[in-house]
């Protein structure tokens, strides 16, 4: 192993146990409600009716994105209106963060990544999110919720972030990890984009099979077993896409946990398909 794929980042995620204790402290963390859903409509109404005490909702298709288009189908949004929104929620640079969703993790990850991108070092996803909430007996509130405006000024970045061609590049120097559904990659079904298959070189990765049957990340362990299976150990660059940069998010948090850096490529499969000029690779094999 190299010296940063042995390096574990706990921090990444915070279990609901500890999280109530954070909350109790002295310093509780800024909560974000990312509850989400593909296609929509937003889950609003499902905050509105109940969430973690505090927390503020934050729209993941109108603001931890930029319009569908070029960029595919969740471009990453601007930096300065990524920031206001951030702002508007009581984010300040020198508190921490705790991002969750309903519990698949896919919308938390995403806010997780962005802020981690923009430089924010102090965020963190619930693990299991509002489901393990309320199964470890957390409370939930439909009060209306008035926080002050924090002080985050994004700074793009931090973390490394892929581009087509980049990605491209590394599915041949590196690892580039196929998050979504194995049926998606090997093209044999393709419900959302415009053709089925993958990047060449890719290999299929996907991202629910870093949870066990409970919601909960797999212990880092068993997450470095995994992905050292999949020939990502650390010792190459890794890199991650997915359809359009979500659930992807979460494959980099797994890969966090296990204490693998890896760069996302936030166009994903929803920009590389919608370019004639980009080949695809069908079938169960990386070419």
């Amino acid at each position: 192993m190299t010296e940063n794929s042995a390096h574990s980042a706990p921090s990444a995620i915070v279990s609901a146990s500890e999280l109530k204790d954070e909350l109790a402290g002295p310093r509780p963390p800024v909560l974000l409600d990312v509850r989400w859903q593909l296609g929509g409509p937003d889950l609003r109404s499902a905050y509105e009716a109940g969430h973690l005490p505090g927390a503020v909702y934050v729209d993941l298709d109108r603001e931890l994105a930029g319009p569908p288009g070029a960029g595919g189908r969740h471009p990453l949004p601007e930096p300065e209106e990524f920031g206001a929104v951030m702002r508007r929620a009581g984010v300040s640079a020198d508190r921490p963060v705790v991002v969750y969703d309903g519990g698949l993790g896919w919308a938390a990850a995403r806010a997780w990544w962005l802020l981690r991108w923009t430089g924010h070092t102090g965020v963190r996803v619930l693990d299991g999110g509002l489901a393990a909430w309320t199964a470890s007996g957390g409370p939930v509130s439909a009060d209306a919720v008035t926080v002050s405006e924090g002080d985050f000024k994004p700074n793009p970045g931090a973390v490394e972030l892929l581009d087509a061609d980049a990605a491209a590049a590394l599915a041949r120097s590196g690892i580039l990890l196929d998050a979504r559904a194995g049926e998606r990659y090997r093209g044999e079904v393709e419900p959302i984009d415009r053709v089925g298959g993958h990047i060449p070189g890719a290999v299929s990765a996907p991202t629910t099979e870093n949870v066990g049957a409970d919601g909960l990340f797999l212990a880092a362990e068993a997450l470095r077993e995994r992905f050292a299976g999949l020939g990502a150990s650390g010792e190459a660059p890794v890199g991650v896409y997915c359809g359009s940069g979500v659930s992807g998010a979460h494959e980099v948090l797994a890969l966090e946990v296990a204490g693998i850096p890896a760069a996302l490529y936030a166009g994903s499969w929803s920009q590389w398909s919608a370019d004639p000029a980009r080949p695809v690779a069908t079938g169960p094999a990386p070419q």
